[in-house]
């Protein structure tokens, strides 16, 4: 049995809410991310695991500041030191899109620090490549067109459809691949793509490149003990309660509101030939908050909006987002000091106002404002306004009154 820590989706430069860190000067929200990375390293260590994967993405920026990549390989050398193997794939967001240019792990394959492998191109690793771990593993990071021709795919051969032409390349490496392991070895296959099936989150909005989508076909095969994926930032099993597990790790920490309600952290497994189990183990992550009302009344409208969020303690350290959506006559009537200071133990607040302007009414086709009465006037104003037929009705007796004393010259 070998047992495996597999993360994926680290992401570790995002940097897009709160402020900086006056001690490390690092962005607060990079050091969310940090936290979860040395979490998972801690675990690693603690956990005495034989291998760890990192199924891609290490960062969001293709061309990382050199702060993060320092940041990256403290950890990365921590596990070293700890003698564990660590397997670094990458990602979409780890490669340059011209070609010739150098990736965002490519230092590590420079310097060839022990106990750090990093996989580039699709490859088959043994144990020999993995400091003596008794595993073998199918390796392939992202696939761009310039990797399938250049690893893949024989020169002179060319489909006229991307797509159909990376599968074709990848079905016949794969195979190629299979007939070369060792049948007394457990096989672990890790990737950075998309398997068709899967269950997409907020990572479509950060995308980089066109993303290829691989059938489950490639995935699933019994020839595989383990399958470990990156990309897609939901934990998810693929083939669940069947062999082998086709996980996505998911990403460790929230990157936007998108991914509100996603549980985020990493998997160890426990990997045999022919047998595998595997635990999800959850991450502490910052939380996010979203909340929206529409105000119909103007009575006690703060108190509306407050009532809204949640009590001060469970706003305290999170990224709070709260939309109020109102008629734009009550915008005198929002207190917004009052509700920021309601929040004000939030890491951060984002307060979105959404005014909407009364329709005008409209006349029913072929009258005239003057043809008319005030009583009808007044029946067709609060029918488009979407007056209820009860309040309609006592509306209609007190105008009526309010007429007729008009009319009659005289008040009581």
């Amino acid at each position: 049995m070998v047992k495996i820590l597999h993360f994926a989706d680290a992401h570790i430069d995002m940097s897009n809410y709160g402020q900086h860190d006056p001690e490390s000067g690092l962005p607060m929200r990079v050091m969310d991310f940090l936290k979860s990375l040395d979490a998972i390293v801690d675990t690693a260590i603690a956990e005495k695991v034989d291998l760890v994967i990192f199924a891609g993405d290490t960062y969001k920026d293709r061309s990382p500041a050199p702060t993060y990549q320092r940041e990256w390989g403290r950890r990365m050398m921590r596990l070293a030191r700890a003698s564990i193997p660590v397997l670094l794939i990458t990602g979409n967001h780890d490669i340059s899109p011209s070609l010739g240019r150098a990736h965002a792990l490519q230092e590590y394959e420079t310097l060839d620090p022990d106990y750090i492998h990093v996989v580039s191109k699709p490859e088959l690793l043994k144990p020999e490549q993995l400091n003596g771990v008794p595993v073998q593993v199918i390796a392939i990071p992202w696939l761009t067109r310039q990797t399938v021709k250049a690893t893949l795919q024989d020169q002179e051969q060319e489909e006229a459809d991307p797509t159909t032409e990376l599968e074709k390349a990848l079905t016949g490496w794969l195979e190629y691949t299979i007939n070369r392991l060792d049948p007394h070895l457990a096989t672990i296959l890790t990737t950075h793509a998309s398997i068709f099936g899967a269950k997409f989150g907020y990572e479509q909005n950060i995308k980089i490149g066109k993303d290829v989508v691989l059938a489950p076909g490639l995935v699933k095969r019994k020839e595989f003990d383990y399958v470990a994926l990156g990309h897609i930032h939901r934990f998810q099993d693929l083939n669940e309660g069947a062999h082998p597990p086709v996980v996505y790790a998911g990403s460790i920490e929230r990157v936007d509101f998108g991914e509100l309600k996603e549980e985020k952290g990493f998997v160890i497994a426990e990997v045999s030939k022919g047998h595998t189990t595997y635990t999800f183990h959850k991450l502490d992550t910052r939380k996010f908050i979203d909340r929206s009302i529409a105000l119909d009344d103007n009575f006690m409208v703060n108190e509306s909006i407050i009532a809204a969020l949640p009590a001060p303690d469970d706003l305290k350290d999170a990224i709070l987002r709260l939309n109020i959506h109102y008629p734009r006559e009550f915008e005198t009537l929002i207190d917004e000091p009052r509700i920021r200071d309601y929040a004000k133990d939030a890491f951060e607040f984002y307060l979105l106002k959404s005014p909407s302007s009364t329709a005008r009414a409209r006349l029913p086709e072929g009258h005239e404002t003057s043809s008319l009465s005030p009583l009808e006037l007044l029946e067709l104003y609060w029918t488009q306004d979407h007056k209820k037929a009860l309040d309609r009705e006592a509306l209609a007796k007190l105008a009526s009154e309010i007429i007729t004393q008009v009319e009659c010259g005289g008040t009581e």
